[in-house]
């Protein structure tokens, strides 16, 4: 991956597929609040629409949060409203998804795989400022979860507006967190 955290995401231009229509967006449409990019490697396949779907049933907690999805292929927008029009899990979508025919957004956030023209099966949390957060990427066959990703973000807000805090391995919203110290060295 090319993308490392703590890096700010890169311009791009592109036209999504929203509440019925086509928009246009820019990385300044990011900026400004919580945003999840969720790359998957294509329309009208196996387990993309099982992901998509579980983003979608968590989709009202994570706007809740102040968190944007941008759901991101190298499909057209075209095609991602053929597919929302054409599949009940899908039909459910109500976050941004992405056409990178280009693969502009896939190339920038270093998941377009060499040779297919795909993006890898990939999520990175992006923080108000534009900045990475959070990145994962699984092989093909490995579906991830929402409810997973919704405690990252938390964690991540928390780390964010908590300065010296960080936040243990399981750490769920409200649970005890650490302070980082001298004292705390090999006590863990």
């Amino acid at each position: 991956m090319s993308v490392s955290i703590n890096t700010e995401i890169k311009p791009f231009k592109a036209t999504a597929f929203k509440d019925g229509k086509f928009v246009d967006i820019t990385e300044a449409d990011v900026k400004g609040k919580w945003a999840v990019f969720f790359f998957y490697p294509a329309d009208f396949t196996f387990v993309c629409p099982t992901e998509l779907g579980d983003v979608a049933d968590h989709y009202e907690e994570l706007q809740k949060l102040g968190v944007e999805v941008f759901s991101v292929s190298t499909d057209t927008h075209f095609t991602h409203k053929a597919w929302h029009d054409s599949s009940d899990t899908i039909s459910k979508i109500n976050y941004y998804m992405v056409g990178d025919q280009t693969a502009t957004i896939t190339s920038n956030f270093g998941v377009l795989r060499e040779g297919q023209g795909l993006a890898d099966r990939a999520t990175f949390i992006i923080d108000p400022e534009g900045i990475i957060q959070a990145a994962e990427i699984t092989a093909e066959g490995i579906g991830r979860d929402a409810s997973d990703l919704l405690r990252k973000i938390k964690a991540a807000q928390y780390v964010a507006s908590h300065p010296g805090e960080v936040c243990p391995a399981k750490w769920k919203e409200g649970e005890a967190t650490l302070a980082p110290s001298l004292d705390l060295v090999g006590k863990i």
